[in-house]
């Protein structure tokens, strides 16, 4: 005979919301509140791993987006565009990597009127150990569940955050 799994927080508040309210479905509050709740853990032990590196959570941003270029350059613009920050956001931003020496700005050889933002190599540096901290703390949180199941899992938020992207084509 199946032994019922052990209740959480958000079991408690969704069996208070059924008695307080029979006539609502709480069944999204079951989802969303352990997505909500996970969130508060990933963003502990994203701001801890980036933290150990020496880095702001923006900072690990603006750096992995030009790691994970091939050419480890970019456009300010294309920075933005990646980060979701504003223009005048993205220049204070590379201003404070450039002054730390993990970014430097140089003209774009395809655009006189533009620059390129290209990594230096502290900056690969530390991008590389935060990423590799940050590896560790999301396959700590993830521990709990067999490998097939994070496939699934994985699988399945795609499918509810998918709405919400814009188009890839």
């Amino acid at each position: 005979m199946p032994t019922n799994p052990p209740a959480d927080e958000v079991d408690r508040i969704v069996d208070e919301w059924a008695r307080a309210r029979p006539d609502l479905d709480t069944a999204p509050l079951a989802v969303f509140s352990r997505i909500s709740r996970l969130a508060r853990h990933l963003e502990s032990a994203r701001r801890a791993a980036f933290t150990a590196s020496g880095l702001e959570g923006w900072e690990f941003d603006v750096l992995s987006a030009l790691r994970r270029d091939g050419e480890q350059s970019a456009s300010p613009s294309a920075l933005m565009h990646q980060t979701l920050v504003t223009s005048g956001t993205m220049t204070t931003r590379i201003d404070k990597l450039v002054t730390r020496g993990l970014v430097r700005r140089s003209p774009d050889p395809q655009d006189r009127r533009s620059v390129l933002i290209t990594l230096e190599p502290a900056g690969v540096d530390l991008v590389d150990a935060a990423m590799e901290r940050l590896l560790d703390a999301e396959r700590t949180l993830l521990s709990s569940l067999p490998a097939a199941d994070r496939t699934d899992l994985a699988m399945r938020l795609r499918d509810l955050l998918l709405p919400f992207e814009p188009s890839a084509g």
